[in-house]
């Protein structure tokens, strides 16, 4: 490196190392670094506050690294010092010597000393150092007046300026560069500001586009199809652009900016109605097939109110208005079209919500029923949501999952109503079990066993019968031990009242012939026969004419006698009860206790 450096390669060096700094060493922003030549030797100064800990080794090393890549002419001496913010002297320093090498060629720098920390009066000399190995300064303690002279020998950089601060002077070569680039600048710009459009030249720009303000009109209103608006708006929109570029220094820009929003206008209404034509063919389109849900019903609704809303916009003196009108009303029918679906389709949308809710009843019911009543109101529910889906069409959106709720209702239904009519039949059997037997016991009051028989059999039957698994079977099994004692009662009634009738008829048989023998009484207690006073008078009347060389009277009234006790004793076995007879002053004659 030469020794008349140059202030700007100083700063360069500077900023060079300060951005090495900021790189590798720690708090390397607090780093300032000063460069500057002294008989024909760099000095580089590196300063921090003295808050900062500082390894000096890194320090001059990653100086070093700088320097080694800076290329140079000779040999040339470099002094490194640290020192801290405030101090007059460095605490530390570090020499080495650069050896010629080529610019543009990597030279080798050789390290003629190690790191050196010398004293207060070594700055001068450099005769005594330290070795870079020690681990402190040591300073020799000098009167102030020897101070101050050590302090005025170390002065290189007193004057040097701060390389991080100090402006670079502008060059008188750049200056006047800039001046021929602004006239360059200026030049070109006037030229492209008279070149524009409108300015020097004709505005052929403005006439087309009063031409077209007027043919659009005529263009617009024979227009019949979407085609024709297209093209005419196409027309507007280029014209427009081609006024847009008229620059605001033209005379003619307010004039242009009124074309453009005149042009701008119209082509707006035609792109609205445009845009209004485009949904509705898509809005037809879509109507060609059925909606399969009440989401494409809806889409098909927004479709048209969009395709209507700006066209109803539209003033009966615009050109647009004779092509719009007829499909306005087109699109309006198929808008109300469309409504009257929607309304049935929500119709038969809120049948399926309410058939789910009236479901969801009669699963509760289901589960809590615990009676006919009960299980008919189940079936009823069940009914009313199996009549809600039935009558949903097949071409409704909720038609499919109506299909789909009534394979689950329907076996509900049926599985309801089998029930309901198995609880009504053994409501019915137990009424008719105890509407029997309370028969039976009006029969019994009145002695009439058969019926009695008949009655208990029915209702002890009939109680038999209910079913297992219906709510009434526990209370007919309560039913069928009473009833079955008092069938049997009323049959051993029945029986004991047959058998006293047979005793009345043979005692009737017996006890009458040519005259009345005897009157009976008969109950389960006992018989008792009485004979009349006519058979007596007869018994007495043979035995008081009876001659005494002819006893065969007497002999037949006593064997009639008899005869007849002998007849009411087969009557009393048969009945199975005693026998009383008695003569007509009451005096027992015969007595019979059948298996006595």
């Amino acid at each position: 490196m030469r020794v008349a450096v140059q202030q700007e390669d100083l700063q360069l060096l500077a900023r060079t190392l300060q951005e090495q700094f900021l790189a590798e060493v720690p708090f390397g922003e607090v780093f300032q670094i000063k460069c500057a030549v002294n008989q024909d030797e760099l000095m580089i100064l590196t300063q921090h506050p003295v808050a900062v800990t500082v390894d000096t080794q890194q320090i001059f090393a990653v100086l070093e690294e700088v320097l080694q890549s800076v290329p140079t002419y000779k040999e040339q001496r470099v002094q490194c010092f640290l020192r801290v913010f405030g101090d007059k002297l460095p605490y530390a320093k570090h020499s080495l010597t650069m050896k010629q090498r080529a610019i543009g060629r990597a030279g080798e720098a050789g390290e003629e000393v190690s790191f050196l920390f010398p004293s207060p009066s070594s700055f001068s000399s450099s005769s005594s150092s330290f070795s870079s190995s020690s681990s402190s300064l040591t300073y020799s303690p000098l009167i102030e007046d020897s101070q101050e002279e050590e302090e005025e020998l170390f002065d290189p950089l007193a004057d040097t300026p701060d390389l991080l601060t100090t402006p670079r002077k502008r060059p008188i070569k750049p200056i006047l560069l800039g001046a021929a680039l602004v006239g360059i600048i200026v030049l070109g710009g006037g030229a492209y500001l008279l070149t524009r459009p409108c300015v020097m030249s004709e505005c052929k720009e403005i006439q087309a586009a009063q031409k077209l303000k007027t043919e659009s009109r005529q263009l617009t209103s024979r227009a019949k199809s979407e085609s024709e608006l297209v093209a005419v708006q196409k027309r507007l929109e280029t014209t427009s652009a081609d006024l847009a570029a008229i620059p605001s220094w033209s005379s003619r820009y307010q004039q242009a900016e009124e074309l453009k929003a005149s042009l701008s206008g119209q082509s707006a209404k035609i792109n609205q109605v445009v845009k209004a034509l485009q949904t509705a063919a898509v809005a037809a389109q879509k109507t060609q097939t059925p909606a399969q849900s009440l989401e494409e019903l809806q889409t098909r609704q927004h479709l048209w109110r969009q395709a209507i809303a700006p066209l109803e916009t539209i003033n009966p003196n615009s050109e647009l208005y004779k092509l719009v009108q007829p499909k306005l009303l087109k699109y309006r029918l198929s808008l109300q079209t469309v409504n009257q679906q929607l309304q049935a389709q929500e119709r038969w949308l809120k049948k399926l919500t309410a058939a789910k809710g009236v479901a969801s009843v009669a699963i509760k019911r289901e589960a809590n029923a615990k009676s006919l009543n009960d299980w008919r109101k189940v079936q009823s529910t069940w009914q009313i949501a199996v009549n809600a889906l039935i009558v949903i069409p097949s071409n409704s959106p909720a038609a499919q999952e109506a299909q789909k709720l009534l394979l689950e209702y329907k076996p509900k239904l049926a599985t309801a109503r089998d029930r309901a009519t198995k609880e009504q039949l053994a409501a019915q059997s137990y009424q008719q079990a105890v509407n029997a037997a309370k028969q039976a016991r009006a029969y019994e009051k009145l002695n009439q066993w058969q019926a009695a028989v008949v009655y208990w059999g029915q209702a002890f039957q009939t109680a038999k019968q209910i079913s297992q698994d219906s709510f009434y079977y526990s209370s007919a099994q309560s039913l069928i031990e009473p009833y079955s004692a008092a069938l049997k009662q009323a049959q051993e009634k029945l029986e004991l009242t047959n058998s006293l009738q047979q005793t009345r008829n043979d005692l009737n048989k017996t006890c009458s012939d040519e005259i009345r023998i005897c009157t009976f009484n008969v109950n389960d207690k006992g018989i008792t026969v009485s004979l009349t006073p006519e058979y007596e008078q007869i018994l007495q009347s043979s035995s008081s004419e009876a001659d005494p060389q002819n006893a065969a009277p007497v002999v037949d009234a006593t064997n009639h006698l008899q005869v007849l006790e002998e007849a009411l004793s087969v009557i009393s076995d048969n009945a199975n009860i005693p026998l009383l007879l008695y003569d007509t002053q009451g005096q027992g004659i015969y007595t019979r206790i059948p298996g006595g």
